[in-house]
């Protein structure tokens, strides 16, 4: 099947408010991270898990909210409710990994490689997952070198 794909079905809204929600998911996720290095240590990991949780579901609405966006004018598309919430998972999940890493093993390169690392291939697994949960009438593919390109593109942005 060939279809006529629609990636912006909203207009400017859709990347817009997917970046707004990403923004609002980071910077309440940095604020709880910053939080954790200035109190009691009994109090670390729940500051921790609200960042990564922050964070990951920052991410993760961005994403949802750009396929929202998506539309193929041959076929209805819908999600796949059980892939769509482990999307959702993963992305908490590998971000609190980082986060953890690097909130109790500091800023140091090592730290922020590894934290890195996870972080970046477990939110382009999130994405990969979440685009699995698509559902058309038809097939859809990926060029390896674009989906390698992204790996790399989100191992960098997370380390960074």
């Amino acid at each position: 099947m060939q279809g006529t794909i629609d990636g912006f079905n909203y207009g400017a809204v859709t990347p817009v408010v997917a970046y707004v929600m990403a923004c609002l998911g980071g910077a309440l996720g940095l604020r709880c991270t910053i939080r954790s290095l200035r109190t009691s240590s009994r109090w670390k990991p729940g500051w921790l898990a609200m960042g990564a949780a922050s964070i990951g579901s920052g991410i993760w609405t961005m994403h949802f909210v750009a396929m929202m966006g998506f539309h193929v004018q041959e076929t209805p598309v819908t999600y796949d409710l059980g892939r769509t919430v482990l999307s959702l998972v993963v992305a908490i999940v590998v971000v609190g990994a980082g986060v953890y890493i690097v909130g109790y093993r500091g800023a140091t390169g090592p730290a922020l490689a590894s934290a890195g690392l996870i972080t970046g291939l477990g939110v382009a697994a999130m994405h990969y997952i979440g685009m699995g949960g698509i559902r058309v009438n038809g097939r859809i593919e990926y060029d390896p070198v674009s989906v390698a390109l992204s790996l790399v593109i989100a191992v960098a942005a997370a380390t960074a």
